[in-house]
């Protein structure tokens, strides 16, 4: 493909394998990260693998990684709007002309891998890959790389992260990964490596038990939040937060962070913890750990997009995290009524997810993103009826027309015998659906 398009690229890698297509296999990866230089040695890496929060706390490191003065790169997935989100440069997603051109880099080697190998490289393997000669290229002082799927067979897995981080571990992937958390932890487990500093969110004791037998059997050190580091305080403030952190080496106080939830505290808490660990477990300038929060983004995250009414867009797409998410709502907004626009994908727990959301939705009207892995909206109707009773559902198939629909319906008070005349909307159930939302509402990438 000579001088191609980033349209041309788009097509190009989703014509490869899924990413749900799974070949429990690192041989193709690390066969085209060999005919590269294998550019994921050529800097320090911080690798983050756990059910939920994983995206958040890798632009929490990030961020504060870049506030120390250091070249970051950073590969995240799945992306929200566009492809290019997954490979960052000091903190910006590549532009579509440099996405194209980490393509070309990698696309040539690519056809000798799939030339020699029972299966071709898959969509995500090859931008693994292009992240890393990205990075490598670029150059940076570290790359901080969340996994796909899992962890022991995951492609970034070619990558021995100096930091490990392991996020709070519950059921997702269940078709791939297993039913039980403790099976979950075991594939997880495999990013933390020899020598390496691993950094453990809090876990179920049978989960821990999995990741500490993991950290002694490789020689890694292990952190623990709740032992070594700990959220210790937090107070709602316009826009976020204000949150104290007990980090590995000193306590950080009066930390602003402009996003919604306990559970993003906590993910803070993680992530300084794991810049502590990178840089020798220092403490570290009080006024740059606050003016890296500060400037913490995470799209599609509890994100509000726009006002009267407010429209939440969230990405969780499990029921851990919908509970999370729930939760947050519940502690810091008071929408009455709150309406929902939920889109699943089929191969999810969506009864468990609709179980989460029922009690803070006044109504959910139900439809589908354009994945061909999304659940019909009708059968998604079907689903919620029984939960919450026909009354409080709606169908529409098209996102657009439940988006506006709710919005209506939110600013539409009269009809709700308990409004107090401040409706929301909240779009959740998928990243595709999160996503594919922000961009019908006008949501930028920055």
């Amino acid at each position: 493909m000579s001088n191609p398009t980033y349209a041309e690229v788009e097509q190009a890698l989703l014509a490869r394998w899924p990413e749900t297509r799974l070949e429990p296999s690192l041989d193709r990866i690390a066969a085209l990260c060999r005919l590269l230089g294998d550019p994921q040695t050529a800097y320090p890496v911080v690798h983050l693998t756990g059910t939920n929060g994983k995206t958040s706390t890798a632009r929490m490191i990030d961020s504060l990684l870049r506030t120390l003065d250091l070249r970051t790169g950073r590969f995240t997935s799945p992306h929200l709007q566009s492809m290019t989100e997954r490979i960052s440069l000091d903190g910006e997603p590549l532009s579509e002309d440099l996405f194209v051109e980490a393509f070309a880099d990698v696309a040539a080697y690519a056809q000798v891998v799939d030339d020699s190998q029972p299966h071709p490289l898959s969509f995500f393997e090859l931008t693994v890959a292009m992240a890393y000669a990205a990075f490598a290229d670029a150059p940076v002082d570290a790359a901080v790389v969340e996994v796909g799927l899992g962890g022991t067979w995951d492609a970034t897995n070619v990558a021995d992260g100096a930091v490990a981080v392991v996020t709070p571990i519950a059921v997702d992937h269940d078709r791939y990964l297993g039913d039980r958390p403790e099976v979950i932890a075991v594939e997880k487990s495999g990013i933390i490596k020899p020598g390496a500093q691993a950094v453990l969110a809090e876990q179920e004791p049978e989960v821990l038990e999995v990741l500490m037998r993991r950290a002694a059997e490789v020689g890694a050190t292990v952190v623990r939040e709740g032992v070594d580091f700990a959220l210790v305080d937090r107070v709602q403030a316009v826009g976020g937060q204000q949150i104290t952190l007990q980090g590995l080496a000193g306590t950080y106080e009066d930390v602003f962070l402009p996003l919604h939830g306990v559970h993003q505290a906590r993910n803070a808490a993680v992530a300084l913890a794991a810049v502590e660990s990178f840089t020798g477990s220092k403490e570290l300038d009080g006024d740059l750990v606050r003016t890296a929060f500060a400037e913490v983004t995470s799209p599609g995250r509890l994100e509000v997009v726009r006002r009267s009414p407010t429209v939440l867009l969230d990405a969780a797409h499990n029921p851990h995290g919908v509970r999370a998410s729930v939760e947050a709502i519940q502690d810091e907004f008071s929408f009455s009524p709150l309406v929902g626009v939920v889109g699943v994908m089929a191969d999810k727990d969506v009864e468990q997810i609709l179980r989460e959301l029922e009690p803070v939705l006044s109504h959910v009207i139900c439809t589908q993103n354009s994945s061909d892995r999304a659940l019909p909206a009708a059968e998604l109707a079907d689903i919620a009826d029984d939960l919450f009773g026909s009354d409080r559902v709606s169908l529409a198939s098209r996102l657009d027309d439940a988006i506006e629909r709710a919005i209506s319906q939110a600013d539409a008070t009269e009809g709700y015998e308990d409004a107090l005349g401040s409706g929301g909307v909240l779009v959740t159930g998928s990243v595709v659906t999160a996503g594919e939302a922000r961009i019908l509402l006008g949501g930028s990438l920055e």
